[in-house]
């Protein structure tokens, strides 16, 4: 069969609205053998890296792959917990959370299902779940605020795909981006300030945002601009001056140049600035991960420190605070207004016996 049906639907299950939350990805294990398929996966994406399919195949398969599983497993150990990937046990608790909060106010009308970008549970796994429930509208909003190619637009890549291959296709919304939302932005900045009230202020609070490679910026990728926007509007809200901050750009990957200025470099050079404490965000990670506990919460650290820093703080990401998934319950509501759920099914329950009748 070319198209895809939903397992066991009838004509008589109630329509709901879907919400799909989705994130980056995690391997099923902080194994080598787990970090070949998903790094396999995620590098093979041509959002990621926009490099002419042959030289790329060949790079990937050849080289990194024979390298960089087991790096990246040493690392992913150091972050594993008992429940497994952070990322994953994040993104678990704010479907829960975000479902709670929906429950509450349109009862069973509303489904909720999380979705991994790369490994699982996949983008297509969370739709098959989503239509079984009986959703009929999906309104999908991927975890990054700030827009990218390579992040929110290969999510939208992954759904669409999904849908060519299916026979009856869902009305649909996408929530693109949500990097000056006012209540993200205050959620940022509640988070900073209760720090600053439990822990004292720094020198400089930094922004560190996960990089891209600077030729995406010159090609028309918003995301640049995106995070400026939102540490500007941070900073506004936390009534902190242009020199008391800096919006750095971390993670790069290979000797192409990515967005400046680096965060690791820029670590190493403040120390000989007389910036001897320091304070990390990251606003572009809606959720712990391997970037932000292990390469700022650690590794950046060490350069800090080693440069003759005295004092460095990471400020955790918002995971599944409740002010987090209040806003995120309120972007959600925002983008179903006008959806009408649970009446089409009975005049289509109808024609169908009708149908049946006269066979």
């Amino acid at each position: 069969m070319k198209y895809r049906s939903q397992q066991s639907f009838t004509h008589a299950q109630p329509d709901k609205i879907g919400v799909l939350i989705s994130n980056l990805g995690t391997p099923e294990a902080p194994t080598k053998q787990a970090l070949r398929p998903y790094l396999k996966q995620f590098l093979s994406d041509p959002r990621v890296v926009e490099v002419p399919k042959v030289i790329w195949w060949c790079v990937l398969n050849l080289i990194i792959l024979n390298i960089r599983p087991k790096r990246s497993a040493e690392a992913y150990k150091t972050v594993w917990t008992e429940d497994g990937s952070p990322l994953l046990t994040h993104t678990k608790r704010q479907a829960e959370a975000l479902y709670e909060r929906l429950t509450r106010k349109y009862g069973d009308d509303v489904v909720v299902e999380y979705a991994m970008r790369y490994g699982e549970p996949s983008v297509s796994t969370a739709v098959e779940r989503l239509l079984a429930k009986g959703a009929r509208k999906i309104v999908l909003l991927p975890l990054y605020p700030q827009y990218c190619a390579s992040t929110s637009g290969s999510t939208f890549d992954a759904l669409a795909h999904d849908f060519t291959q299916r026979r009856w296709l869902p009305d649909f919304r996408f929530i693109s981006h949500y990097h000056d939302n006012p209540a993200y932005i205050k959620c940022m900045a509640d988070k900073i300030r209760a720090h600053w009230e439990t822990h004292g202020r720094c020198d400089k609070l930094i922004f560190s945002y996960h990089g891209i490679p600077k030729r995406y910026l010159t090609n028309g990728d918003p995301y640049h601009c995106e995070c400026h926007k939102t540490s500007r509007l941070i900073a506004e809200a936390l009534n902190i001056s242009s020199d008391e901050y800096m919006t750095t750009f971390q993670s790069r990957f290979g000797r192409e140049e990515w967005l400046r200025p680096y965060t690791d470099e820029t670590l190493k050079g403040l120390p000989d600035k007389g910036v001897k404490s320091l304070q990390v965000v990251c606003p572009g990670f809606s959720s712990d991960c391997l970037e932000t506990i292990e390469e700022i919460g650690e590794e950046n650290r060490e350069y800090f420190m080693e440069a003759g820093g005295e004092r460095y703080e990471y400020i955790e990401c918002l995971n599944s605070d409740d002010a987090h998934m209040d806003m995120l319950c309120e972007l959600v509501e925002q983008n179903i207004q006008g959806w009408q759920v649970g009446d089409n099914y009975q005049q289509r329950d109808q024609l169908a016996k009708a149908i049946g009748a006269e066979k």
